[in-house]
């Protein structure tokens, strides 16, 4: 996977103001073709007929470029797309290279032609320090960047990239980069090895100038299918993303992940003690939030293991599931840098019934803040043969806290041993009506798959408001346990179900 702290840092860099005016400023466009609802539909379906064909590679000395060398370049942002018009977006768009060895088709589409972007070194600027590289066919942008006034007239703030592989990543006004989105994953954690779809094509339509949304559309390609997706986009204090898909398959592929979300958790309070770090706790998203097609609530708060770790929530129409960032205070990060407490939480809501399948999350081992390590999608139960093809549609909402409401949230889980033998685990949940005053009239509910566990103990968080759940676990001879936990009130939920996997260490 990409080091994630590195794009952030070469996107921010492609943002840096021009030295220099370029001789002719602005992107230029190529000749135009027809292009309608079904054309990229249709090329997804044609090159699925076809034998994989890998894209040509970039001139290796492009390739080779050095982390520090890529860094002197970037756009120059007066050169965005649409600038000096009344179109309400701005479209920059990012340099090949490093850790990008091929070009990215990206078009403009306007009264139902499509256009194309030419490749210019004259958008971008550069130190004296950048090396002397050719100019060939090969080349094209990786990626692209969207900006918008969000705050004041006339300043076009980013608000959602789309660069390498399939990934994009998206922010609320105001919020700072932190996880992924992902077009399609394909065999996340198979030990024969994942394989990674690229978007190898990007068109945008030009909006009307007072639309607060923009569609681009974008065509996916791999060794085992094809896709043709429409994103359909629009800022706000929650940004949110319309998508419809369809994906051809060229194999039979029956570990899809539709929906991926991929995002970095380090430590917190379970794991406190195996990191020598100033700050309290490092991660992009917290836990795993499921609203399943039952009606239940659930709360799996991430871990980062010393062994891979992957879990299934079998489902059947599930409401929606994200990965979400629930730590909102400075001081649980104490990071005048990262502002982890700014990272947006992504909700996932199906469109249409998704049938029979599993919400799977994949946590990988990580000692480093840097890389990806925590993916969360939807696995469909059945498998996409050779020559089908499957639709789907679905929304992504990035924001402070985009979930719909419903129980009782968990707010945090610590854990740690006792002088006298077992491991304590706490729970707090977030101050809610209502809950009693009398917390004897909450019925608790806490089970273990292995072990012994006791019947725990409630009492008021006099910090949240909330009420506290703390039990203690005598694993024996367990080196693995599920936790299941729960409040209910007169019988019925009241908190969220927080499920949770223990490990020996």
């Amino acid at each position: 996977m990409l080091r994630r702290e590195v794009l952030a840092s070469l996107a921010a860099l492609a943002a840096t103001p021009s030295l220099a005016l370029a001789e002719e400023p602005g992107l230029q466009l190529g000749d135009a073709t027809p292009f309608g609802a079904d054309t990229v539909r249709n090329q997804a379906r044609a090159l699925a007929a076809e034998a994989y064909a890998p894209r040509p590679l970039i001139p290796e000395e492009w390739r080779n470029l050095s982390y520090d060398q890529y860094r002197k370049i970037w756009f120059d942002a007066r050169n965005a797309l649409w600038e000096g018009t009344d179109a309400p977006q701005r479209v920059d768009v990012f340099p090949p290279g490093l850790y990008f060895p091929q070009g990215v088709k990206t078009n403009v589409v306007e009264n139902g032609q499509s256009r194309p972007l030419k490749f210019d070194m004259g958008v971008f600027d550069t130190t004296d320090k950048f090396p002397d590289v050719p100019i060939d066919e090969t080349l094209g942008y990786s990626g692209l960047r969207l900006r918008a006034e969000l705050e004041r007239k006339g300043i076009f703030q980013e608000y959602a990239v789309f660069q390498g592989a399939s990934y994009f990543r998206g922010i609320g006004t105001g919020q700072t980069y932190g996880l992924s989105a992902r077009g399609l994953a394909l065999k996340t954690g198979d030990p024969m090895g994942e394989e990674f779809p690229d978007f190898v094509s990007f068109w945008m339509e030009q909006p009307a100038p007072n639309a607060a949304n923009v569609v681009i559309h974008a065509l996916l390609d791999s060794p085992s299918c094809t896709g043709a997706y429409r994103f359909d986009i629009t800022h706000g204090d929650t940004l949110a993303m319309e998508i419809e898909a369809e994906i051809f398959a060229r194999t039979d592929i029956g570990h899809v992940g539709i929906a991926p979300l991929t995002s970095m958790f380090l430590f917190d309070d379970m794991d406190r003690q195996r990191f020598d770090d100033f700050r309290p706790a490092v991660h992009d998203s917290d836990g795993l939030l499921i609203h399943n097609g039952a009606g239940e609530i659930i709360w799996r708060p991430l871990a980062n293991p010393l062994n891979l770790q992957i879990s299934a929530f079998a489902d059947m129409d599930p409401k929606g599931f994200g990965l979400c960032q629930r730590s909102r205070n400075f001081s649980q990060f104490n990071d005048l840098e990262a502002h982890y407490h700014e990272r947006p939480t992504v909700w996932v809501t199906p469109h249409t019934g998704w049938g029979r399948g599993s919400v799977t999350l994949v946590e990988i081992p990580a000692d480093l803040e840097i890389y990806d390590n925590i993916v969360a999608y939807w696995r469909p139960s059945g498998t996409i043969k050779a020559g089908e093809s499957q639709a789907m549609s679905y929304s992504l909402d990035w924001g402070h806290d985009p979930a719909p409401a419903g129980a009782m949230e968990v707010v945090n889980t610590a854990a740690g041993g006792r002088p006298e033998g077992g491991r304590i685990f706490t729970i707090d949940f977030a101050a809610d009506d209502r809950v009693p005053e009398d917390l004897n009239d909450l019925t608790k509910i806490i089970r273990t798959t292995a072990g012994e566990i006791t019947e725990g103990v409630l009492q008021r968080n006099p910090d949240t408001g909330g009420p506290r759940l703390a039990f203690t676990f005598y694993p024996g001879d367990a080196t693995i346990s599920e936790f299941r936990a729960q409040l209910r009130l007169d019988g019925a939920p009241l908190s969220e179900v927080w499920l949770y996997r223990w490990t020996a260490t």
